[in-house]
């Protein structure tokens, strides 16, 4: 055997041992029938259930929100952090790298302590500005679950952003300016069509990220079901573990999708 692959082949058999071999049992174990049969009953069900096809597709337009949102507030600040920081970038890093540090409960539960019924919040508003007389109701609703999501993930899109803007050649922009180009129009025909890849790579870490995240949906509720709840049901409650195998096999087929969307578009761009 050569150097170069005696050099792989410890990663390849982690990857084989941590995660092609589970990934082969758990699709394995998705087919049983529980009499040592095949099956594709689960998955029927899950493609023809009203039910089912609901909960697949609130967990994509979640992701897809969260990813959108994350987008919107992560591309200024990537901006920010490459043009305009200057001797703060290193600051702004650590601002954007410190919160992945802490646990993602952790984080969960501050939303809880700002706006519970008698949190720093409803007390701000209520005791000391007299703003309002009843405290605000925003545990439990979907925009709050949002709004944490793109908290823990945000800083993922932003690393993404900033890491392509980087490799921008400031001379493209400053020919577009003297050939008549104003700020906005360069930035929209120039900067950001160069960016585009950035944006494709934070878009899928976020995407997929928050299309496996439960954490988050269990400790603030919000009445949203998605595939990772149900999964997490099947396994602790209900104990099926036929089923949670199918739907984890559905969730890996929504990222493996992504990924391969991304990699159409960039093969496009590179055409």
């Amino acid at each position: 055997m050569k150097r170069p692959a005696l050099l792989v082949l410890p990663a390849a058999l982690f990857l084989l041992a941590f995660f092609v071999i589970p990934l082969i049992d758990n699709g394995m174990r998705s087919f049983e029938d529980g009499d040592g049969g095949l099956t594709l009953s689960r998955y029927v069900q899950l493609m023809t259930d009203r039910f089912y096809l609901r909960v697949i597709g609130e967990t994509v337009l979640l992701s897809a929100g969260v990813t959108v949102i994350s987008a919107l507030i992560g591309y200024p600040v990537a901006y920010f952090l490459v043009r305009k920081a200057g001797k703060w970038s290193g600051f702004v890093i650590f601002l954007l790298i410190a919160p992945l540090m802490t646990s993602i409960i952790m984080r969960t539960f501050g939303w809880q302590v700002l706006f519970a019924r008698k949190g720093l919040v409803n007390n701000l508003l209520i005791d000391q500005l007299g703003l309002i007389t009843r405290p605000l109701r925003v545990l439990n609703t979907p925009e709050l679950v949002i709004a944490a999501l793109v908290h823990v993930l945000v800083p993922f899109m932003v690393l993404s952003i900033s890491s392509v803007l980087q490799g921008v050649d400031r001379r493209l922009e400053e020919s577009a300016q003297m050939l008549g180009a104003g700020p906005f129009r360069t930035f929209w025909e120039v900067t950001f069509p160069l960016t585009l890849d950035g944006i494709g790579t934070g878009a899928i870490l976020v995407f997929m990220i928050a299309n496996g995240s439960f954490v988050t949906l269990i400790l603030l509720g919000g009445g949203l079901q998605t595939l990772p709840l149900l999964i997490y049901q099947q396994f602790n409650t209900t104990r099926d573990f036929g089923m949670a195998s199918a739907m984890s096999t559905i969730l890996l087929v929504i990222a493996v999708f992504c990924l391969w969307l991304q990699l159409r578009l960039v093969r496009r761009r590179g055409a």
